[in-house]
């Protein structure tokens, strides 16, 4: 079952196991016989046997060679990393998930180590990402049917290769599907700070679009406002310094948004509606605060806004594969030509624990973690 679970093909192999003191986690030594095929190298991979907190549930299991068949590929992993979603997979809170036992990850970029014998689109040192992201890429070496790789090129920085899939991705198709904005326009979101928010930001900038951005209150506050408008934020709020009776009033020379993000809810989304201009649209696609998105009826009657939601996953399962493999490529060309950037902390693999606990806001706010395998 674990061989199924870890390489993700159909194929079942009987195993024994002893466990091992490993930092944070537990470890398993595996032990298997197996033909004499293509095989991949002896992996190991980052499982949970049951959902639960992810510190607690989490622990690396070696997994012996699996069998390379005709139209799989081998991937050596290079990255992956550590997104929001991925701990609620492991939770058990996110609506899509593995049954477990399962690898945790979600996104990653690997080298191609091996191909099948039928395998035409890849070769050995190719770099690749799951596109659409796919179940269990915390793990050293995966082998997948060569339809679930994208070739991306390999001048590319590793982490942002690793990462460009969900996050970026989310911040591009919210700019361009959900509303049709020219330059000059304005958009308004919360949760700036985050990997969404920072790339929201500068793909806006990229097309002469306003933003307004609106931050929790924390320490150095001043030193996060200069590094979001290095990025290209026109505007940068405090949720204190927005508790004005006529927010627009701040707004100077910047037109009233016609599109407001939100992915934290509560007095945050609240916010972002209150910028809107008439008939003005807020999207919701995170729930950070895990407090409700409470609208006035005024705001519906009198403003005419409009709410809807955004789900990454949904998107990608309506065929749009070939699409989105097109706008990562325009993504990470943005990114070699350094208009696209957002912070990030490089982990190695052996160090996943502590990683692990960054991801978890244990030592309070982090960038983003990316294992390095």
């Amino acid at each position: 079952m674990l061989r199924q679970l870890v390489m993700h093909a159909p194929r079942l192999f009987n195993y024994t196991s002893r466990r091992l003191a490993h930092g944070g986690c537990g470890q398993i030594l595996i032990t298997r016989a197996y033909s004499s095929a293509a095989m991949s190298p002896p992996s190991k991979a980052i499982v949970y046997d049951v959902h639960g907190p992810p510190d607690t549930v989490t622990k690396l299991v070696e997994v012996p060679a699996v069998e390379v068949k005709e139209k799989e590929v081998c991937v050596k992993m290079l990255a992956a990393p550590i997104n929001p979603s991925d701990i609620n997979r492991i939770q058990g809170v996110y609506p899509v998930r593995p049954n477990p036992p399962a690898v945790g990850g979600h996104e990653g970029v690997g080298e191609v180590l091996s191909v099948g014998s039928s395998v035409t689109s890849l070769s050995p040192g190719d770099w690749v990402i799951p596109s659409p992201p796919s179940f269990g890429t915390w793990q050293t070496y995966i082998v997948k049917n060569e339809n679930v790789w994208h070739k991306v090129q390999k001048g590319v920085p590793m982490e942002y290769a690793a990462t460009i899939t969900i996050n970026p991705l989310t911040a591009l198709l919210m700019l361009e599907h959900c509303v049709a904005l020219n330059s000059g326009d304005a958009i308004v979101q919360n949760g700036a700070t985050s990997m969404v928010g920072q790339c929201v930001i500068q793909l806006a900038k990229s097309r002469g679009i306003h933003s307004i951005n609106i931050i929790r209150d924390r320490p150095g506050v001043n030193e996060v406002k200069e590094m979001l408008k290095n990025l290209g934020a026109d505007e940068v709020f405090t949720e204190s310094e927005l508790e004005v009776k006529n927010v627009k009033s701040l707004l100077g020379g910047i037109p009233e948004p016609a599109l407001g993000f939100n992915c934290v809810g509560g007095n945050a989304a609240s916010l972002v509606l209150k910028f809107l201009r008439q008939g003005g649209t807020m999207v919701t696609y995170g729930g950070m605060s895990k407090k409700p998105v409470t609208v006035s009826t005024s705001s519906f009657i009198f403003k005419d806004v409009s709410l809807r939601g955004f789900w990454l996953q949904k998107w990608l399962s309506t065929d749009k594969a070939e699409e989105s493999r097109g706008m990562i490529d325009r993504l990470l060309s943005l990114v070699q030509e350094g208009k696209l950037k957002y912070k990030m902390e490089l982990a190695p693999f052996d160090d996943f624990s502590a990683a692990l606990d960054k991801a978890l806001g244990k030592l309070g706010s982090q960038p983003k973690q990316v294992i390095k395998f």
